[in-house]
C-alpha cells in the first residue's frame, strides 16, 4: 500500500483526497502556489511544497515542479485529482518514468480517449453506440459542409480536442455553417492548439447521462451505475444526480454494459466516466443513447455515486494504484436511495453570473448533508482559479426526499461578501418541471430569468435589516427616535442597498423568523433563501432618504483601466463611463440614464472592491 501521497491539485478535491488518505493511514503532501499559501488543503496536509506563482500555468500545470516535490518529500505516488494535469498523458508517463506511482489510468488509455474523433472510432469497434455524425480526416470546409448537409440540420460542430463547453457550435441551417465552422475552429485553436473538428447530429431533448466505471490491473472492470448531469449552464454542469431519473432496469443494464465495453477497449485502470448523450424525446431508451466521450479521471460529481453505493472512490483509486483488485464485484454493487449534488459557485446570478472573488468574511453552509469544500471562513476566493466554493450533496430515500434536503441546504447557505448561486440552485431544484423529471440539457437556458433571483430585497428582508439596526443601536439615544409613551415605537431606518435607498418604518409587526443576519459595525447583512443582502444604514425619526439610484457600483473586485468622464459631465443613457478589469475580462460600466456625473471616485489604475461606489449620475432636471 502507498505510504505517502502527493496531491497534484488544490481546493476541495485536494481536501477530499487528503481526508480519505488520512483515514487509510497514508501521509499526504500538498502543493501550492503563491495565492494558495494559506489555503485549506495546505493546512490539512501533513506537508506542503511551494511550486510557483499564482497563475496555474506557472505552478499547478508545471509537471516538472510537481514531480520534483514528490521526490524531495519522499512521496511514492501522485494523485492528480481532476482538472489541471489529470488527463495529461505526457505528465502521467513522466510520473511513471520518475519511478513514482500514478494514481490514474495508463497513459495509453488517456491518450486513446483524448481526441474525440479517435475515441468515437474506437468505441464503434467495441460495439458502443455513437452519435450519428462525421469524424473523418478530411477537414476541408467543403467536405465538412457536405457531411453536415447529409447528416441533416441542426448539427453540432465540436473540436476534437475540446472540453469544458469550448469549441462547440450548434448550426440550425445550412446558411450558417461556414460562419459557425470558422468561429469554432478559431476558438479550438486558441483553447487547445488544435482546430480539427467533428460533426454530430443535434439531439432533440438531450439528456447528459454518464456511467461511473472502475478497472484494475488484474483485468477486472465494473460499473457503479449512472448519473444524470443534464442541468447545465453554458455547457457547465450545475446539478448532478444518481441514479438518472426515468431510467428503467433494462435500459440501465444495456447502458452500463456499453460503458464497461468502452473501458475494456482501452484496458482501463482506476476511476473513469463514460459520458453519453440521450435523445429523451420519448423517454430514456437504450437505442437512443449515444457515446460522447470518456473522462479518464475522477469526476467533480463523484460524491453522488458514493452516496448511492456506499463506496469511497478515492479509497478504491489508492488501492488499485497499489496493485490491489477492485474491492467489490459487480454483483456486490447495488443502488440505495437517491443523491443530488449542486455546485455552489462564487458568482452573482442577478448580474449575469459575473464571478465574485474576495474574502469569505462570513461562511456558514450548515451541518446537514454532505459538504465538499476547500475553503473556510476567513479564506479567499481567488481570481486565479475555478470559483467553486463547495459541492452541496444530499441523499434521500427517494428523489423527492433528496430534492427537499438539497433545497434546504441551498436556502440556508450563508456567504458574505462573496456572492453565490445558492438561490439560483434552490429555484432550479424547486421548479415544477425538475421535480416532475421533465429535464434536458436546455433546462436552465429555457427557463431563463425564471430561475434567477431578483437580487432585490423584499419587505421582509428590509424589515429584518431594520430590526438588526435597531438591536445593534439600542444603547444609543437616536435609536429611540419616534418613541411615544403608551404607543408602539416607530422608527424610520434608511437602508441603502446597491446604491438604492429604502426607507423602512418599524412598528410591532413580528419579525420574520426564517431570516438570519448580522451587523459588522459598518454594514448590515441579511440572509434569505440563499441570497445575501448588504445594507448601509442611517437611523431617523422621520423623513426620507436621499435617492441614489444613479450610483455606479463595482460589480466585483478589480482594477479601473479607463475613465471616460469627469465630474460635471453630461452623459447619455448607455454611455460608457469607465472600464473595470476583473477575472481577466473587461467590463464596461455605463450610465443608467441621461444625466450629470455629480460624483466620481474612480481613477485610472485604482483597485476597487465589490459594490464600491465609483460614480454617481444624477438625472437631468426637467
Amino acid at each position: 500500500m502507498i505510504q505517502k501521497l502527493l496531491i497534484a491539485n488544490r481546493g476541495e478535491i485536494a481536501c477530499r483526497i487528503i481526508r480519505t488518505a488520512r483515514d487509510m493511514g497514508i501521509a499526504t503532501v500538498a502543493v501550492y502556489s503563491d495565492a494558495d499559501a494559506r489555503a485549506l488543503h495546505v493546512r490539512s496536509a501533513d506537508e506542503a511544497v511551494h511550486i510557483g506563482p499564482s497563475p496555474a500555468a506557472e505552478s499547478y500545470l508545471v509537471g516538472e515542479k510537481i514531480i520534483a516535490a514528490a521526490k524531495d518529500t519522499g512521496a511514492q505516488a501522485i494523485h492528480p485529482g481532476y482538472g489541471f494535469l489529470s488527463e495529461n498523458a505526457g505528465f502521467a508517463q513522466a510520473v511513471i518514468d520518475a519511478g513514482l506511482i500514478w494514481v490514474g489510468p495508463k497513459p495509453s488509455s488517456i491518450e486513446a480517449m483524448g481526441l474525440k474523433d479517435a475515441a468515437k472510432k474506437l468505441m464503434r469497434e467495441a460495439g458502443v453506440p455513437v452519435t450519428p455524425g462525421y469524424d473523418g480526416e478530411d477537414q476541408s470546409p467543403e467536405r465538412l459542409k457536405k457531411e453536415a448537409d447529409a447528416i441533416g440540420y441542426p448539427v453540432l460542430i465540436k473540436a476534437v480536442a475540446g472540453g469544458g463547453g469550448k469549441g462547440m457550435r450548434k448550426v440550425d441551417e445550412a446558411a450558417q455553417f461556414e460562419e459557425m465552422l470558422q468561429s469554432c475552429k478559431r476558438e479550438a485553436k486558441a483553447s487547445f492548439s488544435n482546430d480539427e473538428v467533428l460533426l454530430e447530429k443535434w439531439i432533440t431533448s438531450p439528456r447528459h447521462i454518464e456511467v461511473q466505471i472502475f478497472g484494475d490491473s488484474h483485468g477486472n472492470v465494473v460499473h457503479l451505475f449512472e448519473r444524470d448531469c443534464s442541468l447545465q449552464r453554458r455547457h457547465q454542469k450545475v446539478i448532478e444526480e444518481a441514479p438518472a431519473p426515468g431510467m428503467d432496469p433494462e435500459t440501465r443494464e444495456e447502458l452500463c454494459a456499453a460503458a464497461v465495453r468502452a473501458a475494456q477497449a482501452v484496458d482501463y485502470e482506476g476511476a473513469g466516466t463514460v459520458e453519453f448523450i440521450a435523445d429523451a424525446s420519448e423517454g430514456l431508451r437504450a437505442d437512443r443513447i449515444f457515446f460522447m466521450e470518456m473522462n479518464t479521471r475522477l469526476q467533480v460529481e463523484h460524491p453522488v455515486t458514493e452516496e448511492i453505493t456506499g463506496v469511497d472512490l478515492v479509497e478504491w483509486q489508492l488501492r488499485v494504484a497499489s496493485g490491489e483488485e477492485i474491492p467489490r464485484t459487480q454483483d456486490e454493487l447495488t443502488i440505495e436511495g437517491h443523491a443530488i449534488e449542486a455546485r455552489l459557485y462564487a458568482e452573482d446570478p442577478s448580474s449575469g453570473f459575473l464571478p465574485s472573488t474576495g474574502p469569505l468574511d462570513w461562511l456558514d453552509l450548515g451541518v446537514e448533508g454532505r459538504i465538499e469544500t476547500g475553503v473556510e471562513e476567513g479564506d479567499e476566493i481567488s481570481p486565479h482559479y475555478d470559483p467553486m466554493i463547495a459541492k452541496l450533496v444530499a441523499w434521500g430515500e427517494d428523489r423527492d426526499d433528496a430534492i427537499d434536503a438539497l433545497v434546504e441546504m441551498a436556502e440556508t447557505a450563508e456567504v458574505w461578501p462573496v456572492r453565490t448561486n445558492a438561490a439560483f440552485i434552490a429555484n432550479a431544484l424547486s421548479d415544477n418541471d425538475f421535480v416532475a423529471e421533465r429535464l434536458d440539457t436546455g433546462f436552465i437556458a429555457d427557463k431563463g430569468d425564471a430561475l434567477i433571483p431578483s437580487g432585490e430585497p423584499d419587505e421582509a428582508v428590509l424589515r429584518g435589516a431594520a430590526r438588526i439596526v435597531m438591536v445593534s443601536n439600542d444603547d444609543q439615544p437616536e435609536a429611540l427616535a419616534g418613541f411615544r409613551l403608551n404607543r408602539a415605537p416607530r422608527h424610520a431606518v434608511a437602508l441603502s442597498h446597491r446604491g438604492k435607498t429604502h426607507l423602512v418604518e418599524l412598528d410591532d409587526t413580528p419579525f420574520e423568523p426564517s431570516l438570519t443576519g448580522f451587523s459588522d459595525g459598518t454594514r448590515i447583512v441579511v440572509f434569505d433563501n440563499g441570497q445575501a443582502f448588504g445594507f448601509e444604514t442611517e437611523i431617523r425619526g422621520s423623513g426620507a432618504a436621499s435617492a441614489a439610484d444613479g450610483a455606479i457600483l463595482a460589480p466585483m473586485p478589480g482594477k479601473v483601466i479607463a475613465v471616460d468622464v469627469k465630474e460635471g459631465d453630461n452623459v447619455k443613457a448607455g454611455q460608457r463611463l469607465m472600464v473595470l478589469e476583473a477575472m481577466k475580462m473587461e467590463h464596461a460600466l455605463t450610465a443608467p440614464f441621461d444625466g450629470t456625473v455629480s460624483e466620481l471616485s474612480a481613477s485610472e489604475g485604482g483597485q476597487v472592491q465589490v459594490e464600491a461606489v465609483l460614480a454617481v449620475v444624477e438625472p437631468l432636471s426637467e
